[in-house]
């Protein structure tokens, strides 16, 4: 195992941007992408919370009962803040909707909103401003630290959004609750410990889900901690013997974590996700759908289908499909390539019991085969998403599509249109249509809110 032996303060620099981070730093175009990523968060949460895992963990808090502080969004209830945040942030990653940060494989939307309007309901309201301020600052110090453990942390079987979520959570509760570089620094070095997620399950289990919500609970958890002055790792992310990167990375590459804070944002990097599924595998749904459309081709005409990936989206991604939940088969490549062969989509309706144990789709699965493609390897990791798909039909021919930034990346991006429309489409399952368009006018002007709880008001049970 490499580790570090840079003694440059990191998680000191870090935890002073944070801290210091003010609205007017913000450039509009990072403003106006909070705003959208917010209404694509609240979306996430909404169709989470009718799932039953998500109900399950509301249960569960709303049974302990504890202060009122916060309420649960989709749900009745109010609850402590971190018992809140438990909740809404399991139901922001409950249905693998939430954005993705390619390189640092964190989710962050559905952490941060959902700490943001929490934090602000217990604090008694807070405005539109600081409310992007504390969201921007969780985006820049998850998705900067994800990014050096980069794809290292998943293939070594820990889940990013369980892990590096919890520095996210807590960097947006600390901000919104006014924390000094100090406290800021405890906070992290808290929830770092507290963090966790195993990416075993992936292959079925409920707890995937859990683990963005156990993450922002851990962040609120130690920015409430940090406050009354307790101490939490000083160097989390440095530390080259239990340190978060050298515990769950192994090799720690600490050259560009810091580098330009307040200049490159990574926030901007952050992408808006149009499937339901996991990010890895949607160039290749992306391909298939290309070539069918181009080619005019139905699922019948379909002899084979070849995809060539990446080796982390192998890893992750390809392993032989068995119909066990709907989180195996968000997760798996050959059941999402299904869906796009049988209906040109893979959202809300391709992922119910029945559909996932439908022999014609288990059928169709045996006609697909998945192999590492050592070129895309070499490209690096701004490529580990990319994917080359092979159709032969039933007649004889041939048909080939690569397809290197996926639809929704910041290299090929959705617009501000097909972001509302996939808000509305989530929230129509909860919401009367007045109230979705409520909350499409709040969000878009999320900055000049006098108070985030008239946002808040729109989207509880």
């Amino acid at each position: 195992m490499q580790t570090t032996t840079n003694q440059e303060p990191i998680t000191q620099k870090l935890a002073g941007f944070a801290a210091g981070l003010a609205f007017e730093h913000l450039p509009a175009a990072v403003v106006g992408h909070v705003r959208l990523a917010a209404m694509d968060a609240l979306g996430c949460c909404l169709i989470g919370a009718t799932l039953p895992w998500t109900r399950m963990v509301a249960d569960q808090v709303l049974e302990e009962g504890g202060r009122a502080e916060a309420r649960l969004i989709g749900l009745q209830g109010r609850v402590p803040l971190a018992a809140a945040v438990l909740v809404n942030s399991t139901a922001g990653h409950a249905f693998e909707l939430d954005d993705i940060h390619r390189d640092s494989i964190i989710h962050p939307n559905s952490i941060a909103v959902p700490v943001a309007l929490a934090t602000a309901e217990k604090m008694g309201g807070a405005n539109g401003r600081d409310v992007v301020t504390a969201i921007v600052a969780g985006y820049e110090v998850a998705n900067r630290v994800g990014m050096a453990g980069g794809t290292t942390l998943l293939l070594r079987g820990f889940h990013p959004q369980g892990t590096g979520g919890a520095l996210c959570a807590a960097a947006t509760a600390g901000r919104l609750m006014g924390l000094d570089a100090n406290e800021m620094r405890n906070a992290i070095g808290i929830a770092g410990s507290l963090g966790a997620g195993l990416m075993a399950a992936q292959e079925g289990a409920m707890v995937k889900r859990l683990h963005s919500g156990n993450a922002a609970a851990a962040g609120v958890r130690g920015a409430m901690l940090a406050r009354r002055g307790f101490t939490g790792i000083s160097n989390l992310v440095e530390a080259a013997y239990g340190g978060f990167l050298s515990s769950l990375a192994g090799e720690v590459e600490m050259g560009d974590i810091a580098a330009d804070l307040g200049q490159r944002w990574e926030t901007l990097n952050t992408g808006i996700k149009p499937y339901a599924t996991v990010t890895s595998i949607h160039a290749a749904l992306d391909a298939l759908k290309t070539i069918m459309t181009t080619h005019r081709i139905a699922a019948a005409d379909i002899k084979r289908i070849k995809v060539r990936i990446s080796t982390p989206t192998y890893v992750h991604c390809a392993w032989p499909y068995q119909a066990q939940s709907v989180t195996a088969a968000q997760m798996n490549i050959y059941y999402g390539l299904t869906m796009i062969a049988f209906d040109g989509a893979a959202f809300v309706e391709q992922f119910d019991d029945a559909r996932i144990a439908d022999p014609s789709v288990l059928e169709f699965i045996k006609k697909i085969e998945a192999e590492v493609d050592p070129e895309i390897d070499a490209l690096g990791r701004a490529y580990r998403h990319m994917a080359r798909l092979i159709v032969e039909s039933t007649d004889g021919r041939v048909f080939e599509h690569e397809e290197r930034h996926r639809r929704g990346s910041p290299e090929n991006p959705v617009s501000a249109a097909d972001i509302t429309d996939k808000f509305r489409a989530l929230a129509a399952r909860t919401l009367p249509a007045p109230k979705i368009e409520s909350v499409v006018g709040l969000c878009g002007r999320l900055d000049s809110l006098a108070d985030v709880t008239a946002l808040t008001d729109l989207v509880v049970g």
